[in-house]
């Protein structure tokens, strides 16, 4: 039976980043290279670059290498796949609107914040300079630099073990519901993000904001 903690005034907030702080879709770039075919670019990303391919990199394996097992399985889409990697910041077109603001609120009260992100650690590089406030967590677990990805709860204990962290202090934040579920078997209060302002509203209840 999964355990799970009951919502209450948390210490700390833990943040996913893709879809709660910034924006990330292959879409935003593959609609531009299909050119507005879209059942092509459907086709093409459930078919080669799969969400399933794209998680092993945020697992740690390096892009060359993901670029040159897939170009060689589907060498009629060398081009695209190649675009995958090298045009990877067109994926990301902005930050998710109102939720940098809440990060900075957070840490204006003084409240200490956290990360953990399923991204490769180049690509999370890239895009930290970018986007400053992706800089100001008081630490931050990347899975392609742990080699760990969520919803693997491993991931989570890792941020406990490794900033003395107590999971029923922790209020986490992810979109996906796997990894919110996740997140609550290892004992912390969790939020499925819908959208900055459903955020702000649970955060201003627990009075964290």
């Amino acid at each position: 039976m999964t355990a799970t903690t009951e919502p209450q005034t948390p210490t700390v907030v833990v943040f996913d980043i893709g879809q709660v702080l910034i924006e990330w879709d292959p879409r935003h770039l593959y609609r531009e290279l299909f050119d507005g075919y879209e059942d092509l670019m459907e086709d093409f990303l459930d078919r080669v670059c799969t969400p399933a391919w794209n998680l092993e990199q945020d697992r740690g394996r390096p892009w060359s290498e993901a670029v040159a097992q897939l170009t060689e399985e589907h060498p009629d889409c060398a081009e695209l796949i190649r675009a995958y990697d090298d045009m990877w910041e067109r994926m990301v077109p902005g930050p998710i609107p109102g939720t940098p603001e809440i990060l900075a609120e957070l840490k204006a009260r003084g409240v200490p914040v956290y990360a953990i992100t399923n991204f490769s650690a180049d690509k999370f590089e890239l895009t930290r300079k970018r986007f400053d406030f992706l800089n100001g967590f008081d630490g931050i677990i990347v899975s392609g630099q742990e080699r760990l990805v969520k919803p693997d709860p491993a991931i989570y204990r890792l941020l406990m073990d490794r900033y003395g962290l107590e999971p029923k202090h922790c209020y986490f934040i992810d979109d996906n519901p796997d990894n919110v579920e996740a997140a609550k078997s290892v004992g912390m209060s969790a939020h499925l993000f819908l959208g900055a302002e459903a955020l702000r509203r649970d955060l201003v209840a627990l009075g964290v904001l």
